[in-house]
């Protein structure tokens, strides 16, 4: 794969689960042949990472909860990692409920949205994207009004690994099959500080966030989904 099929097949496993999308990125990479990662590079789901230490399960969600439900706006700078290790780096702006802007940095010409309703994964060179409903998305739940992981998401297990707090979780019901979710935060203060997602197809993704700035000031018109223009 190119490694702008990379940058947008990434973006779209964190959000929603790959298995759906090889049509769409096989017709981006006609310029090349389409390649799935060759075996042995395929990582394992989450479950399969041992942490060496357990702790308070109901504590730590009601802290991760306490976190998530106080950021109701904030932007990051996040740095994305594809199943292949290709890296590519943005800003990501959040307002809840149900809006979130992932800005890619140039070269990378993918941007995602969600805009209450629907998740728009846009090639802006191509000048196409595809829409799906947020409640189809693995992060569906960090975009609610009000967040309680215990409620809201399937935890199978919370582990402390260091410096971190992992919560497990496993999602059934994303577009394409079972996605397996970690969010990563950091024990001292409960800052999330990143994610890891395996899709139904077993490719991971990762998001790491870094200045986070829960008092930005974010446009409107971040979360707005344009309409394609058809030449």
């Amino acid at each position: 794969m190119t490694d702008s099929v990379w940058i947008q097949r990434a973006a779209i496993s964190f959000m929603l689960g790959a298995t759906c999308c090889l049509g769409a990125l096989a017709a981006q990479a006609a310029n090349g042949p389409l390649q799935l990662v060759p075996p042995g590079q395929k990582t394992a789901a989450p479950a399969a990472i041992a942490a060496p230490a357990t702790l308070d399960k109901a504590a730590a969600l009601r802290q991760a909860d306490a976190y998530l439900n106080r950021m109701r706006a904030f932007s990051a700078d996040f740095v994305q990692t594809a199943a292949n290790g290709f890296q590519t780096h943005g800003v990501l702006y959040v307002e809840r409920p149900g809006k979130m802007h992932f800005e890619y940095a140039p070269p990378a010409q993918i941007e995602v949205l969600a805009d209450g309703t629907s998740v728009a994964v846009r090639n802006k060179k191509l000048n196409t994207q595809d829409m799906y409903y947020i409640a189809q998305t693995p992060l569906k739940f960090l975009l609610k009004n009000h967040i309680e992981l215990a409620r809201d998401t399937h935890v199978v297990n919370v582990r402390a690994d260091g410096a971190d707090t992992i919560i497990y979780i496993v999602d059934k019901a994303t577009f394409g099959g079972t996605s397996r979710l970690q969010l990563v935060f950091d024990t001292a203060t409960f800052a999330l500080r990143q994610w890891r997602i395996v899709d139904p197809q077993g490719y991971v993704t990762t998001v790491a966030l870094s200045n986070i700035d829960e008092h930005a000031k974010l446009n409107p018109a971040l979360f707005v989904i344009p309409t394609p223009v058809r030449n």
